[in-house]
């Protein structure tokens, strides 16, 4: 069915379920060996985390954003709180806690824009009684990261409840105890290449047929870096078959940290105002292929689809 019109053009409502982190990102000219010293070229400290950076990608694009993540009470919980502020990314709904905020540590090489990152967390994780507590039947799309798998089976439950025909998405980036728990309850699964190789898969298109049977309902997307991204759809027509959708190259690399967070925001945004899922697909790829050309995201404003 084509698009509605209407529904293409209006702007969504998304509420993205998560963590927050404080990112401190140092470039280097190559990734260091075992006891190299080092000296880093370039230093800068931003918001982070796959929930938060697709907010932020969604706000870029025209969207509605909040997110819903557990921030410390320290002082790197109140820069992450000025950061959403300044990126008009929504924090109503965000509980504070009395802890340190987690933080990643990050390695960019300026010889490939490939990053390796080191996280420490001394925080709680978000909790379904936070989730309960927001109501969410007024936002048009909710996603979740596929993490805390007993409290985040809790909050999809209740948003099944809830919700009338408001889709949900689901990112599983990591093989977790039970992750699979949570599959069922998702309209959109959205798998990494870290997850598909964790589970013994070299192809993504092998990947979303094993993973078929835990959601037989929902549509199933994995993106593979420089190969591009597939998607394996519900109805009978493409539902034995992957679609795929080629890697764009936008410019040089430069920085893909938060290349597959720009993904999952590009591939929602574009379901939730009316696009087919291949459709859907070759945009997430794009924005991706866009996002890694620059640091940050502040330049895919500028890659809004027409």
């Amino acid at each position: 069915m084509p698009p509605d019109n209407d529904r293409a053009t209006r702007m969504s409502l998304f509420l993205l379920a998560g963590i927050a982190t404080l990112d401190i990102i140092n470039t280097v000219d190559h990734y260091p060996a075992e006891d190299e010293e080092l000296r880093a070229s370039a230093r800068r400290i931003s918001a982070g985390g796959n929930a938060l950076n697709a907010a932020r990608v969604l706000t870029g694009l025209g969207h509605r954003a909040e997110l819903l993540a557990l921030l410390a009470d320290d002082d790197g919980g109140g820069r992450i709180r000025a950061e959403l502020d300044a990126e008009r990314v929504g924090h109503r709904y965000a509980p504070l806690a009395a802890g340190v905020t987690p933080t990643s540590y990050v390695a960019l090489s300026a010889a490939n824009g490939s990053r390796t990152i080191i996280h420490y967390r001394d925080l709680p994780e978000l909790r379904y009684a936070h989730f309960r507590a927001v109501p969410i039947e007024r936002f048009d799309w909710l996603h979740f990261e596929g993490r805390n798998v007993a409290e985040t089976e809790a909050m999809l439950r209740h948003a099944r409840k809830r919700l009338l025909d408001q889709p949900i998405s689901l990112e599983i980036e990591k093989p977790r105890p039970d992750i699979e728990r949570l599959m069922p309850y998702a309209d959109v699964l959205i798998f990494s290449r870290a997850y598909a190789l964790a589970r013994g898969h070299t192809q993504a298109a092998e990947l979303l047929a094993a993973m078929r049977p835990h959601a037989p309902r929902a549509s199933l997307v994995c993106a593979w870096g420089e190969a591009g991204a597939w998607a394996l759809a519900t109805n009978r027509q493409l539902a034995r078959e992957a679609v795929h959708a080629p890697a764009v190259k936008a410019g040089q690399t430069v920085d893909t940290l938060g290349a597959g967070d720009a993904f999952n925001a590009g591939l929602i945004a574009a379901l939730a105002t009316g696009a087919t899922l291949d459709e859907a697909l070759a945009r997430a790829v794009a924005l991706a292929g866009h996002k890694v050309t620059a640091h940050g995201f502040a330049h895919l404003g500028k890659a809004r689809p027409s």
